[in-house]
């Protein structure tokens, strides 16, 4: 599990395909078209999207890089993050994370995001400005195979979206 907080501690720090259907005449003119929003990714060589549009968010997501990516089981994960806060981040921040492996969820919680930033090195309050970090995380070799996705949904104590980050089929092979 020391992955998982480690992944998931991460997605905290940092947290549209537009479809356009045609009516069809069976239900006459009044059908609106079909939208599907696309998911707007994360700059960098990450799995990262955004939950929704980021202009809005505290914290401007400059760039994550993995590697490797995708990660491996037995093998080091070095993250690499940039980006700017937009406020400074206090006491009482939290995220609202889901972990699920497959349909199944793993994890369902409130987390205090101060205290899990500490797993990659940062504290609170994390200040107004630039900030950059990275972090090598040695993941264990036996990870269960099957796909994983992380969602994490990361608010100030006033309840103002810092961000929302999904990481979506992240799988993982037996033997790597």
């Amino acid at each position: 599990m020391k992955f998982l907080s480690t992944a998931t501690t991460f997605l905290v720090c940092f947290a549209p395909l537009t479809v356009s259907g045609r009516s069809i005449g069976l239900f006459g003119s009044s059908q609106a078209p079909i939208q599907v929003e696309e998911a707007i990714s994360v700059p960098g060589d990450n799995p990262l999207d955004f939950c929704n549009d980021p202009a809005g968010d505290l914290v401007k997501i400059e760039s994550v890089d993995l590697a490797p990516n995708p990660p491996l089981p037995g093998k080091t994960l070095t993250i690499k993050a940039t980006g700017t806060f937009r406020e400074t981040i206090e006491e009482g921040a939290y995220v609202l994370l889901q972990v699920k492996y497959g349909l199944i969820t793993l994890i369902k919680q409130q987390a205090d995001l101060c205290e899990q930033i500490v797993n990659v090195d940062l504290k609170c309050p994390l200040e107004k400005g630039e900030m950059s970090f990275t972090k090598n995380v040695d993941l264990p070799a036996h990870i269960p195979p099957g796909k994983y996705s992380v969602h994490a949904d990361v608010f100030t104590k006033d309840d103002k979206r810092i961000t929302c980050l999904d990481a979506n089929n992240i799988e993982f092979k037996i033997g790597g």
